[in-house]
């Protein structure tokens, strides 16, 4: 194991600037049609709905992409994908994979799987994904075997 420390458990993983991003630009593209639909003269009352409408889609498409994260605590993990949420037990993680030009996290599973965790991804902060990935590595190994791998 490094010289670093352990994360106190619980601990989440997530992308937090990138989830600012998408919250942010999905409120303000909401704002501005929303706000375009009101202000246009020449539509109807259905036509303002589809308007508002769409503009509800798009913020949900973003808030979406914003959701991944991965929680780890005594037990286990808990990986929230866009649409899927699976719970591991430490025994389930083999090995947390984030190699050059992955797009997030991969967990090994024990069934033979292989698993995306979208909650440790290098997007925009590449510097605290690799910190993240390393420290859920390291407490995969020292969680999941129940010794320490020196």
């Amino acid at each position: 194991m490094s010289d670093t420390q352990l994360p106190v458990l619980p601990v989440t993983f997530r992308p937090t600037r990138t989830r600012a991003v998408l919250l942010t630009v999905g409120t303000a593209m909401f704002a501005v049609i929303t706000a375009v639909a009101l202000m246009l003269e020449n539509l109807g009352p259905g036509e303002r709905a589809s308007f508002i409408f769409v503009a509800a889609l798009f913020f949900g498409v973003l808030a979406l992409l914003s959701r991944p994260k991965v929680v780890a605590d005594e037990r286990g993990v808990t990986v929230v994908n866009l649409t899927r949420t699976r719970r591991l037990e430490w025994a389930e993680i083999l090995r947390v994979n984030l190699r050059e030009g992955d797009p997030w996290v991969f967990l090994d599973l024990s069934d033979g799987t292989s698993m995306p965790a979208l909650g440790i991804q290098p997007g925009i902060g590449k510097q605290r994904a690799i910190r993240d990935a390393r420290a859920l590595r390291e407490l995969a190994e020292t969680r999941g075997t129940g010794t320490d791998t020196a």
